[in-house]
């Protein structure tokens, strides 16, 4: 079990990491020729992680996936289709289950051991990377325990419910005779085959839950929990409305209860339809930002300035990403011209910055998570440059320690200002200004600093701003910074992200 003496502080605006736990154990399986469990990876793949920076690590799928669940998901004909899409040679054996139809809160025998997950918690902590694991809170397997053991902790059905709706409700042999459990379900989609639907109004469903979050919590620093808005009780009532007429609503949350127990346990929800701040308001240190996803992909410019209105408090614990186990891969949905825009866009925001494995390569091969291979893919030299860079310059104290502010930005005679989006970074001793052209045109525009310059204080009619990441220096009058702001002009989906100096001798000299 994790000593308490394991806890430790987080810098703000962290950087997580996704891995594909099951795919990530193959590939090295593969690349060393021998069996590769969690308790073998070698030391060389953590030190990586730590040379990134990233703060913390998130073992996508590590729990015990269902026998039933398996064999769903190998007859299913579309995701048929999916495995033949990401993987034209797949065979059945590579088709392991769900990672989010959990038959137990234990180490997938396939994968580790607690042991082994001890041991890696020890040496993520030894190199500062907190340990990020999943929890389902809406269902569990078909084949969990408790469906037998226990049916009363699920959603309630009855032979009718089964004859009329086989896809919603199933019935099971359990030790108090047949029961009819509802398969779990968000209410604007089909429901999940391969799970059975916790019943959130029963009180004792939420100690059974609690119990398996304290003992998971034993092994890791945070969960990352899985479609967190499922499980209030609004949501909840309003998905199960007609088999939960009569039951009591809870005094509170679920989420309330559970973060009161583990406070120092760090809570990330993957959250959607407008509830993150709700579900911040609840406890939760970050909850999921679709909405700047979505909004990078499919609207303009303008709306992507408007969502970064929103208040710094709310900003700050938004986990941003380009792409996740459920999204296409970002190399697809955006390609190599929009990176240079969206990746610093993403990496240089508050909140948590989530990278997903082969991301940082340029994978375009989505993944279903049910398969335990992935196809080989070349890394991309340009992507790979590109976030070797970004990673690098986000790893600066500026980028936690700081202040972070919007920045007016100004037309520079034409309208193509409102492409662009600019903000800055403060601290005591630092400073960064970073500005983005999100339309594939050519932008002008004024941005006007706040006095981050030093304005105030600087008496040298001159300036210059060093461009880490065109490693480009830039001159200017004082005077016409003061007066107008700074003149930016920015290639298609080109940035900048300025710190005040000149480069001399390889090394950054900052004007003070």
């Amino acid at each position: 079990m994790k000593p308490q003496s394991s806890v430790f502080s987080f810098r703000s605006h962290p950087h997580l990491y996704e891995i594909n736990t099951w795919v990530w154990l193959h590939d090295l399986s593969q690349k060393l020729n021998r069996t590769i469990r969690l308790g073998d990876v070698p030391d060389h793949e953590w030190d990586e992680l730590q040379a990134k920076g990233f703060d913390c690590l998130w073992l996508m799928g590590l729990w015990e996936r269902s026998p039933l669940g398996r064999r769903i998901a190998r007859q299913h004909a579309d995701l048929q289709k999916e495995y033949a899409k990401a993987l034209p040679d797949w065979q059945e054996f590579e088709v392991v289950g769900s990672p989010y139809a959990i038959r137990a809160y234990q180490p997938d025998p396939e994968l580790g051991s607690w042991e082994q997950l001890q041991d890696v918690l020890g040496k993520l902590h030894d190199r500062g990377i907190k340990l990020i694991l999943d929890f389902v809170p809406n269902h569990t397997a078909l084949d969990h325990e408790w469906t037998t053991s226990h049916p009363e902790y699920y959603v309630q059905g009855t032979s009718r419910d089964v004859t009329n709706f086989p896809s919603q409700f199933f019935p099971i042999e359990t030790s108090q005779g047949i029961r009819y459990l509802a398969h779990g379900k968000d209410p604007n989609c089909p429901s999940w085959t391969d799970t059975a639907q916790l019943d959130y109004f029963n009180p004792d469903t939420r100690k059974a839950l609690i119990r398996e979050l304290q003992q998971v919590a034993n092994y890791c620093d945070g969960v990352r929990c899985d479609m967190a808005m499922l499980v209030l009780n609004e949501v909840f009532a309003q998905t199960w409305k007609n088999h939960v007429k009569g039951n009591v609503w809870p005094a509170g949350e679920f989420w309330t209860e559970a973060i009161s127990l583990l406070p120092h346990c760090m809570w990330i929800a993957e959250v959607y339809w407008d509830r993150e701040w709700e579900l911040q308001q609840l406890g939760f240190q970050f909850t999921y930002d679709k909405r700047l996803y979505d909004r990078l992909r499919h609207s303009t410019p303008h709306e992507v300035a408007l969502h970064l209105q929103a208040d710094t408090s709310f900003q700050s614990k938004l986990v941003r990403f380009l792409e996740n186990h459920d999204e296409p891969r970002s190399a697809v949905a955006f390609g190599n011209v929009r990176l240079p825009a969206v990746g610093v866009l993403m990496a240089t925001l508050p909140g948590m910055r989530m990278y997903h494995q082969g991301q940082l390569t340029g994978k375009r091969i989505r993944i279903p998570v049910q398969l335990c291979r992935a196809q080989d893919e070349p890394p991309d030299e340009a992507t790979v440059a590109f976030y070797d860079r970004i990673l690098a310059i986000t790893n600066e104290d500026v980028f936690h320690a700081g202040k972070w502010a919007m920045l007016t930005v100004r037309s520079a005679g034409d309208d193509s200002f409102n492409n662009v989006v600019a903000y800055q970074w403060t601290s005591d001793r630092d400073f960064r200004l970073i500005a983005v052209n999100l339309s594939p045109m050519v932008a002008h525009a004024y941005i006007r600093l706040n006095g981050a310059l030093g304005m105030e204080s600087n008496t040298s009619p001159h300036y210059t701003l060093y461009d880490e990441f065109s490693d480009l220096s830039f001159e200017g009058k004082r005077k016409d910074l003061i007066q107008s702001g700074l003149y930016v002009r920015l290639d298609p989906f080109g940035c900048h992200i300025f710190s005040m100096g000149v480069k001399e001798g390889g090394n950054l000299k900052l004007k003070k």
